[in-house]
């Protein structure tokens, strides 16, 4: 594996071609114009053309070695949104194949500067992709998070707080307000997230900082890894102590990941 992720590049890349698979299935089961409860704005045809996108966006990515200035954005004339999708996710999964995840090559994250950064990148794009499809579909919450096995609920929790509040924060200049520290407890792992007035960072910790942290977040992994990406409401995991922090923590990860 590469240094950052917690689950076997192999075992990563069929997890990605089940999502894919979900994803698809799911959004057939209601109108594209269908909106995505968690996210306003968002319909179920606009998440298949964006992973569509951002797939290819990759595939480019990986083929260029920087990020491409143009890709294909949309269907071709005549081609379906689940037609773009899956032609999409074939050539990513082709490229990925092909390449040994080891192997440097460009990224944003200064960390992780390997193919597997994208394996695991797109495997997460598309998971909470697909559990927005399928709760726009109507499909149940209970149904959803049994649909995303442990070990990669785990790797998601950690991408969020590692890559998306420790890193581009960072990167976007972003802060918090006030000093708070939330320690996250799931899946047998621990993470301890910090942010001020001038700075956010996180990292993997030990359960020390359980007892050290201004709050404390915990639950079944995908409960808490669907509540950093803002899927799920904060009454679905269990908060201890300063309310306030956590608040800050959700609400910095809504600017990290817009």
């Amino acid at each position: 594996m590469s240094e950052q992720v917690l689950v076997e590049h192999g075992r990563m890349l069929d997890a990605l071609r089940i999502e894919v698979d979900l994803l698809a299935n799911a959004s057939r089961r209601a109108r594209g114009d269908t909106r995505v409860p968690a996210c306003p704005g968002l319909t179920i045809e606009e998440t298949l053309r964006h992973l569509g996108s951002v797939y290819r966006l990759i595939v480019s990515w990986l083929r260029e070695g920087r990020r491409p200035g143009d890709w294909q954005r949309d269907p071709a004339p005549g081609e379906s949104l689940i037609g773009f999708l899956r032609g999409g996710f074939d050539e990513l999964a082709a490229e990925l194949t092909a390449r040994d995840p080891y192997a440097r090559t460009a990224t944003w994250w200064h960390a992780d500067q390997t193919v597997g950064f994208w394996l695991r990148r797109m495997l997460h794009e598309t998971t909470i992709h697909r559990t927005d499809v399928q709760s726009a579909a109507g499909i149940a919450l209970p149904d959803i998070t049994d649909e995303i096995a442990e070990d990669i609920a785990v790797d998601g929790i950690d991408e969020a707080l590692l890559l998306w509040f420790d890193h581009r924060l960072e990167v976007l200049g972003v802060s918090g307000t006030r000093e708070g520290s939330v320690a996250v407890s799931s899946g047998g792992r621990t993470w301890f997230a910090r942010a001020g007035p001038s700075y956010t960072e996180a990292s993997r910790a030990d359960t020390a900082v359980l007892d050290q942290a201004d709050a404390v977040v915990r639950g079944e992994p995908a409960l808490v890894y669907l509540w950093l990406w803002g899927r799920i409401a904060t009454s679905m995991v269990t908060t201890e102590r300063d309310d306030d922090a956590i608040a800050q923590l959700w609400a910095l990860l809504r600017l990290a990941t817009r």
